[in-house]
C-alpha cells in the first residue's frame, strides 16, 4: 500500500485573523505539518509490518486526545511566547512563558486552550465555562474509503481561535455517571467562528 503525505495548504489561512500572544499563522502551519509528518512516518512503518494505519486503529476520543497533545506541544515549540502548561490537567494548555512560576498553573487566564473535534464548525465540549482564548482544530479521518489503500491521510479542515467568556457557554445536562461539561451556545460559537484561522478548500 502506498500512503499519501499530507501537506498544509498555506493558501487556506485567514490573513485577517486576530492572533493573541504574538502567535503567527506560520506557527499554526508548522505545528499542523509536524503532526502530518508524524502520522505519515508512523503509518509507513505500520504498513510495512502489515498493520493498520494509526488513523484506523485509534478510537475517536483517543485520536482527539493525541492530536490535542501533539498540537499543543508543536505550537509551544514554534511560538515565540507560549509554552506548555506543566500543571497536570491545568488550564489553559498553553501559557505565556514566564507568566506563572515554573510555567505551571491550575487555572490561569494568560494563554490558549487547545481543543480538537471531528465536528464541522468547531463546537466542542469543555470541562467548564471560562473566560479564555479557545483554539479549536477540526479534523477529518478517512476510515470509510474502500479499498483501504485509497484512504486519504488525516487532515485539519478548519481552525478557529476566539476569545470567549463564561457567558458564551451553556451548561450541559449531566447524566448520573457523567462529568459536567459546557459548550459554547449559539452566539458563543458564532463569536468563535468569526475569527477563523484556517479552512481547507475541498
Amino acid at each position: 500500500m502506498s500512503l499519501l503525505h499530507n501537506e498544509v495548504d498555506s493558501r487556506c489561512f485567514n490573513r485577517s485573523a486576530k492572533l493573541p500572544f504574538g502567535l503567527r499563522l506560520k506557527d499554526f502551519d508548522m505545528a499542523m505539518q509536524d503532526v502530518y509528518d508524524f502520522f505519515y512516518d508512523v503509518n509507513v512503518g505500520l504498513i510495512e509490518r502489515g498493520l493498520q494505519r494509526l488513523d484506523d486503529m485509534l478510537r475517536p476520543a483517543i485520536m482527539s486526545g493525541v492530536l490535542s497533545d501533539m498540537l499543543t506541544a508543536s505550537l509551544a515549540k514554534h511560538s515565540r511566547s507560549l509554552t506548555v502548561n506543566l500543571y497536570h490537567n491545568g488550564h489553559p494548555d498553553l501559557v505565556v512563558s514566564g507568566m506563572y512560576p515554573g510555567n505551571k498553573v491550575k487555572a490561569g487566564t494568560e494563554g490558549v486552550e487547545i481543543k480538537t473535534t471531528r465536528k464541522s464548525g468547531g463546537a466542542v465540549d469543555t470541562h467548564g465555562a471560562r473566560d479564555q482564548w479557545m483554539c479549536v482544530f477540526v479534523y477529518d479521518v478517512d476510515n470509510r474509503t474502500e479499498p483501504v489503500r485509497d484512504r486519504k491521510p488525516m487532515a485539519v479542515t478548519e481552525l478557529y481561535l476566539g476569545q470567549v467568556t463564561k457567558d458564551d457557554f451553556r451548561k450541559n445536562q449531566r447524566s448520573e455517571l457523567g462529568t459536567r461539561t459546557a459548550t459554547l451556545h449559539k452566539d458563543g460559537i458564532e463569536k468563535l467562528r468569526k475569527n477563523w484561522v484556517y479552512k481547507l478548500k475541498r
